[in-house]
């Protein structure tokens, strides 16, 4: 989901062209045959995001970032060995490409949980849980 939005961010920065590269160049690993139909809807997806921020439209981008996640996560389902290289280019190409706010927004999405016995609860906002009664 990260590496979604994080692409349709970089769309309107002035490193779009290193993120772009990326993308196709995950593509080409993964599926060779489709890497350069990828870098033409990547193009057509950069001028759609840079209307929809210049029509102040954040109905569209968020629409636009859904696309995206889905098409990487049918990647990722396709070949699940794909992970470590989608993480590379979120870290090294995507996530630099992004002013300070976006990339905390992007970064914010990931939600890691390791239980060993117990209880774990995991949530997007605030839990409030009623701690237990004391021994008698």
């Amino acid at each position: 989901m990260a590496a979604g939005s994080a692409l349709v961010a970089a769309m309107a920065t002035d490193a779009w062209q290193q993120a772009r590269d990326g993308v196709v160049a995950l593509w080409r690993r993964i599926h060779p045959e489709r890497a350069e139909q990828v870098g033409g809807e990547l193009e057509a997806l950069r001028t759609q995001v840079l209307q929809a921020r210049h029509d102040h439209d954040p109905d569209t981008e968020q629409a636009l970032e859904g696309m995206w996640r889905l098409q990487l996560q049918a990647l990722l389902q396709q070949d699940p060995t794909a992970a470590d290289g989608l993480r590379r280019l979120l870290d090294d190409q995507l996530g630099p490409a992004l002013n300070p706010g976006e990339r905390e927004r992007v970064y914010s999405v990931f939600q890691n949980t390791t239980v060993h016995g117990g209880t774990s609860i995991v949530a997007g906002r605030d839990v409030y849980r009623e701690p237990p009664a004391p021994k008698v």
